[in-house]
C-alpha cells in the first residue's frame, strides 16, 4: 500500500469533510503538525472538532484555523498563549471540552486501543467529573472505597502527527519532547496521517528505537518544518 505523498494537500485528499473529527498531536508548538494543518486550512474544512492538548498560538498551528473560523469545538487542556483561542471560548463562539492532560492522552490512546472508556481519580470533585458517571472501588488506604468517575475513549476521523523519522512503511521516531501527544493522537484516528522531517530506507530503523509501529501510520509526507519557541526569555547583557 502507497504511503508516501508528494505533499500535504496530497496527502490529505479525499479524507476531509466538513464536520469531521480531528486528533492532532503537538504540546504547545512542539512537535505539530504544521504543514498539514496549513493544508487543512487551505482546504477551507470547517465545523471542525479538534482533540489537542492546546491550540499552538494566534498565528501557528490550530491557531491559524481559529483565526479563520474553521474549529467548532476544541477538546483540550489549556487555553493559554491564544489570544483568539481564549476570546472565541469566553464570547461563546467556541465549544470547549476541558481535559486534565493525562486524561486526554489517556482518551486517545484507549481509543487506539479500542478502548470506550475507563475509569480515572482525576477530575472527581470538580467541574470536570459533572454529568459523568461516579463508581466506588476498594483502591483507598485498607480497602477503603474511593470514587472514580468514568471517561469515554476518543475515536477520530483523522489524526495528524509530526514526527522526525520515518520508513516507508511508516515506522515513526520521534525526537525529545516532541513525542508528547503524538503517539496517542496517531493510534486513536481511522486514518492517521503523519509528517516527517526524513523518511530514511525500511530496515534501517533500530526496531528498539521505533515510538509508534507503521500500522498505525496510513499516509506519510516529508517536509521543512519552521523550530519556533513559544516562549523565550532573556535578560540584559
Amino acid at each position: 500500500m502507497k504511503k508516501i505523498y508528494g505533499s500535504a494537500a496530497e496527502a490529505l485528499d479525499g479524507v476531509l469533510f466538513d464536520g469531521m473529527f480531528i486528533a492532532a498531536g503537538g504540546f504547545g508548538l512542539c512537535g505539530i503538525p504544521e504543514l498539514l494543518l496549513d493544508a487543512i486550512k487551505d482546504a477551507g474544512t470547517k465545523d471542525l472538532t479538534f482533540a489537542s492538548n492546546n491550540a499552538g498560538v494566534d498565528d501557528f498551528g490550530i491557531g491559524i484555523l481559529l483565526q479563520t473560523r474553521q474549529v467548532r469545538k476544541m477538546i483540550s487542556s489549556y487555553v493559554g498563549e491564544n489570544a483568539e483561542f481564549m476570546r472565541q471560548y469566553l464570547s461563546g463562539e467556541l465549544e470547549l471540552e476541558f481535559n486534565p492532560q493525562g486524561t486526554l492522552a489517556e482518551r486517545m490512546r484507549s481509543g487506539g486501543c479500542g478502548i470506550p472508556g475507563f475509569y480515572t481519580k482525576t477530575g472527581v470533585g470538580t467541574v470536570i467529573a459533572e454529568g459523568k458517571e461516579h463508581k466506588d472501588f476498594p483502591t483507598g488506604p485498607d480497602g477503603a472505597d474511593e470514587t472514580y468517575i468514568l471517561e469515554e475513549g476518543l475515536f477520530a476521523d483523522l489524526s495528524i502527527v509530526k514526527a522526525w523519522k520515518a520508513d516507508a512503511t511508516g515506522n515513526l521516531v520521534f525526537r525529545k519532547t516532541a513525542r508528547n501527544f503524538n503517539p496517542p493522537a496517531a493510534m486513536c484516528g481511522k486514518i492517521c496521517v503523519a509528517e516527517v522531517e526524513e523518511i530514511v530506507p525500511t530496515g534501517s530503523l533500530d526496531p528498539d528505537t521505533i515510538h509508534l509501529p507503521g500500522i498505525y501510520v496510513h499516509r506519510l509526507i516529508q517536509g521543512e518544518h519552521e523550530k519556533r519557541i513559544e516562549q523565550r526569555t532573556t535578560r540584559a547583557a
